[in-house]
């Protein structure tokens, strides 16, 4: 455990707050959005939702394709440990929201569904007509996710939610194909630095000057750490944001390349 502590607090000592910020569109995203404390209609219901799932022991069979996890070694998991160690922290999971509500993106990307927590945030904040595609490769995660789904939990519409099962390294390029145009990608399907790359370019293929990226867990493994450190040096992207937990990932054709790390 002591290396992710030394990693934070390296990052820590490096990172600044809002007064080390000289882009008039980062100090505007960390303030209005990135430290914004607001609490939103729907995160009192989706939190009890999690509450739920905290307590419910249902064994899963999870035909995991990714890294997988570093503290469910198993299988054979319960719905408990999935939402204890699998899905986004609500501080992560309001951070979405306020993301996709603050840039309203159309076309939205989820790569791993898990349980569905964090989709239900996303669906939330979107525009009423957007469209959100949510990938999962592990069946009884996607049966359980759909259940949600299917429920009137926040008494909004889910409508606007697609969920595709399927091995990732395939649905992925299919449904880009498909689109015009991706708005908001949220990267939290395979923790190890290829795929992570694989999906990033494949996402790429279909940005523009407003589209954003959120990678989760951008030092979860040395892999990973080459894999955020790769898409930083893209030369499609002119603008990083490292919050350690996340990292944000812009392509603003006017603004120079620069690279943040924020204190959240």
């Amino acid at each position: 455990m002591l290396k992710p502590v030394f990693q934070y607090l390296s990052f820590w000592f490096k990172a600044s707050d809002a007064h080390g910020i000289h882009s008039p569109f980062v100090f505007e995203l960390y303030n209005q959005v990135i430290k914004a404390d607001k609490e939103y209609y729907c995160f009192e219901i989706l939190e009890e939702l999690r509450t739920t799932l905290l307590k419910d022991h249902t064994l899963l069979a999870i035909n995991d394709m990714g890294a997988g996890s570093k503290n469910i070694a198993t299988s054979q998991r319960k719905i408990s440990e999935i939402a204890k160690h699998s899905i986004s922290k609500p501080k992560i999971a309001h951070l979405l929201f306020r993301l996709v509500d603050f840039f309203q993106p159309q076309t939205i990307l989820e790569l791993g569904t898990c349980l569905g927590i964090t989709t239900l945030f996303l669906s939330e904040a979107a525009p009423k007509t957007a469209r959100i595609y949510t990938f999962e490769g592990a069946e009884q995660l996607a049966q359980q996710a759909s259940k949600f789904f299917a429920k009137d939990i926040t008494k909004q519409t889910t409508h606007n939610i697609e969920l595709i099962l399927g091995n990732l390294d395939e649905t992925l390029k299919r449904k880009v194909k498909e689109l015009d145009k991706i708005d908001f990608v949220f990267f939290d399907a395979n923790h190890q630095k290829i795929p992570t790359l694989d999906y990033f370019e494949t996402c790429i293929s279909k940005v523009h000057e407003s589209s954003v990226f959120v990678f989760d867990d951008i030092y979860w493994s040395e892999d990973m750490i080459a894999a955020w450190q790769a898409i930083q040096a893209h030369p499609r992207v002119t603008l990083s944001i490292d919050l350690f937990h996340l990292g944000l990932v812009f392509f603003r054709e006017k603004q120079p390349k620069q690279h943040f790390k924020l204190r959240f």
